[in-house]
């Protein structure tokens, strides 16, 4: 899968698909995807990556308390 770098817009392989859906992980490895040769493994924060259309990363893949206030909602009409 190919993201890309917010600031720059350079194109990113992600090489660690398990890092990328696990909101635990705030980063994950990955390298730039320039030129013919292959580009040395490195290490990316997911907050600075976007989808190739711009589109920023789904919160259940950044954030791991991204439903903590409808669960709190649930939890106050329903205990």
């Amino acid at each position: 899968m190919f993201l890309k770098k917010r600031a720059t817009g350079k194109l990113v392989e992600v090489l660690s698909m398990r890092d990328l859906f696990n909101p635990m992980h705030p980063t994950l490895v990955g390298r730039f995807h320039a030129g013919e040769e292959a580009q040395d493994p490195e290490k990316f924060e997911k907050v600075d990556l976007v989808f190739c259309s711009g589109e920023d990363l789904p919160k259940c893949w950044t954030d791991v308390h991204y439903r903590d206030e409808e669960a709190h909602h649930r939890y106050r009409l329903h205990p």
